[in-house]
């Protein structure tokens, strides 16, 4: 009987890619999703993956939508994007998102809540590479770095960064906190704590955690471990979607 590492608890859900499962949504063309995260889990954003194959398309819809190319070549409007290049769309800027070529990207969707001095104007669409994007080492430890991909400005309500992790390097503490995550590992591997359970993880595998949820990581192995991570921020917590 065959066996997975995927696991869905109340607090977190680890999906390895043995267990994913693809599917066209809405405003697909010769392209499918692998959902990782949705409010049917229990988070407030949807993340999935889009493979696309040679002259495949997307469509965003009313929802903000930050996407980060995998592995070929995504056409956003005039502009090209590479692995690591990534782009922020405004919710209801409807765009067309096309391929070339067979092409993976990850896709956030999530509500735009306005706040204070943002008022209800969200962030204009821009794009970026993560590969030019200055490193920062978290809590000034150099084993662990930060690239955040998007602007530290009141105007966005999440944040999405790049976190390398040298081997054997750790995160500082267990975290326990009011922010909820969605975690693409990207490369190498390590052992990840979601709650009260520890996981074996590598690249491919992808983690939700929910608020207060528990969680620690070490990365193991002789290479790097890197993930995309989201999660929500810059609003207070009475605030909802």
């Amino acid at each position: 009987m065959p066996d997975t590492r995927t696991r869905n608890a109340h607090d977190h859900l680890l999906l390895t890619p043995d267990s994913f499962v693809r599917a066209a949504l809405p405003g697909m063309s010769k392209a499918t999703a692998i959902v990782h995260a949705a409010p049917a889990c229990g988070a407030r954003f949807t993340e999935y993956t889009v493979e696309l194959e040679t002259g495949g398309s997307f469509q965003t819809g009313p929802y903000q939508t930050f996407v980060y190319v995998l592995s070929g070549k995504l056409h956003c409007g005039k502009t090209a994007l590479s692995p690591g290049h990534y782009a922020y769309i405004p919710p209801a800027s409807p765009l067309t998102l096309s391929s070339k070529k067979a092409t993976r990207a990850v896709v956030i969707e999530k509500t735009y809540m306005p706040y204070g001095d943002a008022g209800p104007t969200p962030p204009a669409f821009f794009t970026g590479d993560s590969n030019a994007v200055q490193t920062t080492p978290m809590l000034g430890d150099p084993s662990v770095g930060i690239q955040a991909l998007l602007p530290d400005d009141s105007a966005f309500d999440f944040a999405v960064n790049v976190m390398t992790f040298q081997p054997g390097a750790t995160l500082p503490m267990i975290e326990a906190h009011v922010m909820e995550h969605g975690l693409l590992m990207l490369e190498g591997g390590g052992v990840y704590r979601l709650g009260e359970h520890w996981y074996a993880v590598s690249a491919g595998d992808y983690i939700w955690m929910a608020p207060f949820c528990p969680q620690w990581f070490g990365a193991l192995g002789k290479a790097p471990a890197k993930y995309l991570i989201y999660k929500d921020w810059n609003r207070h917590p009475l605030q909802s979607a």
